[in-house]
């Protein structure tokens, strides 16, 4: 059986699925037919139903929970992770009305969470999450919502951090900060998704035994080719959380939608929203 399976090219991403991608695990029958593509591009894939498996923003879940399941494994999120919001300047203009603020797509849970925590903003451009940097220095917004590769070379453009928005919501709620899902479609059948999840969770596995050997398809792929750059972000993303959500990753999602819900930032999720594992 051939699955469709749809990734962003950022190394956290690469790392972890370049076993299953490349025939170096066993997939159990599988096989799947992948595509990489900027993080809104699969959320609009997903608002669309358009792929069977996918990497998408925890935020655009709740848009699309009717059409798909959260699996257990591959997800992004954790502690220390969070999106910052970054400026020229050590703090934003102060009593400025419509401050302008550069984000990586509207979908993102780093739109998400720039909604809850400053309600207020609301002239939020979109760019390209690696695009933002430039659009900061060229005077094109106030300020800017920085993910993936960009957390660690905003100090490089000569940027500073006005505040991490996930040490907001770790300190709000004491929940590591849930950024992105893998979830895979209802049409699934649920046999195949369970075989799925454990492929995703032998080749997260077979990737941290072996962290040279997917070096040079995360490397192809990234944004920033730096090694310190790439190994930094696999070591932030790639955690406990990854391989199992467990209780405490299920309650982090639970808990972002319930309080973006709170906030009217998105619609109440009231489908079963994981994949029973057990």
């Amino acid at each position: 059986m051939k699955l469709t399976l749809g990734f962003s090219p950022c190394p956290n991403d690469t790392f972890i699925f370049d076993a299953m991608v490349h025939g170096r695990i066993n997939t159990e029958g599988l096989e799947f037919d992948f595509f990489l593509g900027d993080v809104e591009d699969l959320n609009r894939r997903a608002i669309s139903s358009g792929a069977d498996i996918l990497k998408i923003s925890t935020h655009v879940y709740a848009l699309v929970a009717g059409n798909y399941l959260i699996l257990d494994s591959g997800s992004a999120l954790g502690f220390g992770n969070g999106p910052l919001i970054v400026s020229r300047e050590k703090k934003l203009p102060a009593g400025k009305k419509d401050l302008r603020i550069a984000i990586p797509g509207k979908h993102t849970t780093a739109n998400l969470l720039l909604s809850i925590f400053r309600p207020d903003i609301t002239d939020k451009p979109e760019y390209l999450f690696s695009d933002i940097p430039g659009v900061i220095l060229r005077g094109e917004a106030d300020g800017g919502l920085i993910i993936h590769e960009t957390r660690f070379t905003y100090r490089s453009y000569g940027l500073y951090k006005i505040c991490d928005l996930g040490m907001m919501w770790e300190d709000l709620t004491g929940l590591p900060v849930p950024l992105g899902s893998i979830v895979i479609n209802r049409r699934i059948p649920y046999n195949i998704a369970l075989k799925v999840n454990n492929i995703i969770r032998r080749s997260i596995t077979y990737a941290l035994d072996n962290y040279s050997g997917s070096s040079e398809f995360v490397t192809s792929h990234a944004r920033e080719t730096e090694s310190s750059v790439i190994n930094s972000h696999i070591k932030l993303f790639v955690n406990e959380f990854t391989l199992n959500l467990g209780d405490q990753g299920r309650r982090a999602v639970s808990e972002l939608f319930r309080r973006a819900n709170e906030k009217g930032a998105l619609p109440a999720v009231t489908e079963k929203i994981f994949l029973a594992t057990i």
